[in-house]
C-alpha cells in the first residue's frame, strides 16, 4: 500500500485568513457527528448503491482529508491514527496512492463505527493542537483548513441523501427523523415569469470569501434576453407530465436519456411509489403522500430536460441561472432550516424568483466544463474538482440538505445526467 506523500500541498488563490476558522471549523466537525446520531452503527456500515457510501465511510473520510493534507505536513510530532486508513479512506486522489473501490466501501465492516468515532476524536484534538500553536493561520494552512471544512459541508449533505437512499431500499421504510410528516395541503400558484435583458455579464466568483477553483476566473459571458419561471416544478405538475405519457413519449427525450429509462424502467421519479392506487414518497420521515404543492426532487438530468420539452419549455444555462440570481438573497430551505425536505414556494406579491436557494438544486443545460483561464491547484488537491470536467451536467442553488452557510451564487454542483439519488429538480427558463 502506497504511503502519504510527505510533500506539502499547494494552494492557489490564498486569502485573508478568517478570524473565526476555528470556530467554523469546530461546528462543522460537530454537526457532522450529530447528524449520525440517529443512526445505528449497522446503519452507518450499509451502502445503498455505487453511487452513495456508508455513513461511517463519510465520517471517516473527512477525517482522512484533514490528517492527509493538513496534519501529517504541518503539524510536529502529529502521529497517523492507522496508516491503513490512507487505504480505506481515500476517495479519488491518485496523488494518495490505492485505493478501496468505492462500490465496496459497504464491505468495510472494520474499522467499526466506534474505531471511525475515535479516529474522529483523534483527528478533532490534532487539529486542536494546530491551533494552539498559531501555525493554523498560516495562509496556506488556512487555506487547506478552509477546503477541509467546505468538504466537509459537502459529505454533510451527501451523508443525508445517502441514509435516504439507504432507507428507500429497506422494506421496513423506516424514517431518519420520527416527526411525522403530513402532506400541507397547499396549493402551487400558476408560475410567473420574470424577464432578463441580454447582454454581457461577468460571471465567476470575485467577492471576498471562499470559493472552489471551478468558480473561477470570473468572465463575461453573453446572453439573449431570457425569463425564468418564479418557482420550481412541483410534483403536481410532474404527476400531469406523468398522466400525459411523459415516460411513453419518445418525442420528449434526448436519446440518452431514452435509453436510460427503458434500461432501468423508470416510470417516475426516484423515492415514489403507489400504494392503494395513490402516489407516496419515501423521505427522510419514512414513507409520505407526495405534497402536490412541493418541488419534484429526485430526477436526472434526463428528466428534467424531457419535461421542459413537454412543457414547451426549456432549462436555463447555468449563467442565466447566475444573472438572474444576483439580486436574490442567499437564504431558503437549506440545512439550518430544519425541515430536510422540499417545501413548496410561498406566494409572493410581486414578481420575485424564490426557491432558488434550498429546497432542490436545479438542473441545468449547462455541460460541466472549466471556465476562461481556469487552472487547477498542483498537487493532490488539484485532483478536487478539475478532472471531473468531462460528461455531467452543472446543477445550481443548494438543497433542503445543504448546510446554510456553503450556498452561494457562483457555486457549481455537478453530476452524471443519469444520477437522482440527491435532492435535484428543476426550474423552466423560456426565451424572453
Amino acid at each position: 500500500m502506497a504511503s502519504p506523500s510527505n510533500a506539502k500541498p499547494k494552494t492557489h488563490g490564498l486569502r485573508a485568513v478568517p478570524v473565526d476558522l476555528d470556530q467554523n471549523l469546530l461546528t462543522t466537525r460537530m454537526l457532522t457527528q450529530n447528524l449520525a446520531v440517529p443512526l445505528t452503527d449497522e446503519d452507518q456500515t450499509v451502502q445503498a448503491c455505487p453511487d452513495a457510501s456508508p455513513t461511517k465511510w463519510h465520517l471517516a473520510h473527512t477525517s482522512w482529508f484533514f490528517e492527509t493534507f493538513v496534519l501529517q505536513p504541518f503539524l510536529s510530532g502529529y502521529k497517523v491514527f492507522d496508516t491503513r486508513y490512507n487505504y480505506c479512506f481515500n476517495s479519488y486522489y491518485e496523488a494518495q496512492g490505492a485505493r478501496h473501490p468505492r462500490p465496496a466501501r459497504g464491505l468495510l465492516s472494520r474499522p467499526s463505527a466506534a474505531d471511525v468515532r475515535r479516529y474522529r476524536a483523534h483527528v478533532d484534538d490534532g487539529l486542536a493542537r494546530l491551533f494552539v500553536s498559531g501555525q493554523a493561520y498560516e495562509p496556506q494552512i488556512a487555506s487547506l483548513l478552509e477546503i477541509g471544512l467546505n468538504h466537509e459541508q459537502q459529505h454533510q449533505e451527501l451523508l443525508l441523501t445517502d441514509i435516504l437512499a439507504l432507507f428507500g431500499t429497506n422494506p421496513l421504510r423506516p424514517a431518519y427523523r420520527d416527526t411525522p410528516l403530513t402532506s400541507l395541503g397547499q396549493e402551487a400558484h400558476p408560475p410567473r415569469w420574470i424577464p432578463f435583458g441580454g447582454g454581457l455579464y461577468t460571471i465567476g466568483h470575485a467577492e471576498p470569501g471562499f470559493a472552489y477553483d471551478n468558480e473561477m476566473p470570473p468572465h463575461r459571458v453573453f446572453a439573449n434576453p431570457f425569463k425564468l419561471a418564479d418557482r420550481l416544478v412541483t410534483n403536481g405538475e410532474w404527476l400531469e407530465f406523468m398522466d400525459d405519457g411523459g415516460y411513453d413519449s419518445h418525442q420528449h427525450w434526448l436519446a440518452d436519456g431514452w435509453t436510460t429509462i427503458h434500461e432501468l424502467n423508470w416510470q417516475a421519479p426516484l423515492y415514489w411509489e403507489q400504494q392503494d392506487g395513490a402516489w407516496h414518497q419515501m423521505t427522510l420521515y419514512g414513507l409520505a403522500p407526495i405534497d402536490l404543492a412541493a418541488p419534484v426532487s429526485h430526477v436526472s438530468f434526463y428528466e428534467a430536460d424531457a419535461f421542459a420539452r413537454w412543457a414547451g419549455k426549456r432549462l436555463p444555462t447555468e449563467f442565466e441561472w447566475e444573472v438572474a440570481a444576483a439580486s436574490v438573497a442567499v437564504e431558503g430551505n437549506m440545512l439550518n432550516s430544519g425541515a430536510l425536505r422540499p417545501l413548496p414556494a410561498a406566494r409572493a406579491n410581486d414578481m420575485t424568483l424564490s426557491q432558488i436557494f434550498g429546497d432542490v438544486w436545479e438542473w441545468t443545460q449547462s455541460a460541466y466544463a472549466p471556465y476562461p483561464g481556469y487552472r487547477p491547484a498542483e498537487g493532490a488537491i488539484g485532483e478536487y474538482n478539475g478532472k471531473f470536467m468531462c460528461s455531467e451536467q452543472v446543477l445550481r442553488g443548494a438543497s433542503c440538505a445543504t448546510p446554510d452557510s456553503h450556498a452561494r451564487r457562483t457555486y457549481r454542483n455537478f453530476f452524471y445526467p443519469h444520477q437522482r439519488w440527491q435532492f435535484c429538480g428543476l426550474r423552466l427558463a423560456d426565451e424572453a
